[in-house]
């Protein structure tokens, strides 16, 4: 964990928040998931890896009241915070490596991730991360990942990455996930070159469901 928070630190100190090649100025794919959701302004949303990304400038926005922003970066946290002003007191920020944090038991509703899961190449890494993942969310609640295609880049910000395509992303949620729907992104970085993204956006399900 030492060894990824002082990474991600030296990315954040070295860099602007617009200056990284996953940017953009609103996350509008997954706005329009959120939207599809219909969760009501109480509703607890976690955005993993969120730091100094622009997705809680618009929950706030729209009136969201129980945000969470998780990064392991503090010097993200504080960009977003000092971008966000005074409405940065209406958010939680908790600085921490989101294989290491440990939220309330089936708390969350909505759990989004652009960007996180692509970064975990250890199997042992990703089955921590949904075994969180599946602990913090209740049942019903929602998912959004959003990860490099398998088209986009084999490294970012000096690090190897896992890409992936709908049916292999929504295979490491395993079978406690029903997908809602799945999209592919082409984002275009600040330098405008482009990045081939895919997201799934999928449910707990409200009963576990036998291996086949």
């Amino acid at each position: 964990m030492s060894d990824r928070k002082s990474h991600w630190e030296r990315v954040y100190a070295t860099k602007r928040p617009d200056d990284v090649s996953w940017f953009r100025p609103h996350l509008d794919r997954s706005l329009a998931f959120l939207d599809r959701s219909a969760l009501d302004m109480n509703s607890s949303i976690v955005d993993v890896g969120g730091g100094a990304a622009t997705f809680v400038d618009d929950l706030v926005e729209r009136g969201f009241r129980r945000v969470t922003v998780l990064d392991i970066s503090a010097s993200a946290l504080e960009a977003s915070k000092a971008r966000l002003g005074t409405m940065a007191a209406e958010v939680t920020w908790v600085e921490a490596d989101a294989l290491e944090h440990v939220f309330s038991f089936e708390s969350v509703d909505f759990w989004h991730d652009r960007a996180v899961f692509h970064f975990l190449r250890d199997e042992g890494e990703r089955a921590r991360y949904v075994g969180a993942l599946t602990a913090a969310l209740r049942p019903g609640g929602h998912v959004v990942l959003g990860t490099f295609a398998l088209e986009g880049p084999e490294r970012c910000s000096g690090l190897q990455v896992a890409r992936y395509d709908a049916v292999s992303l929504l295979a490491e949620l395993g079978n406690g996930f029903e997908l809602i729907d799945s999209a592919e992104e082409s984002h275009q970085t600040p330098w405008a070159t482009t990045q081939a993204f895919v997201y799934v956006y999928a449910r707990r399900r409200l009963c576990s469901v036998n291996p086949a």
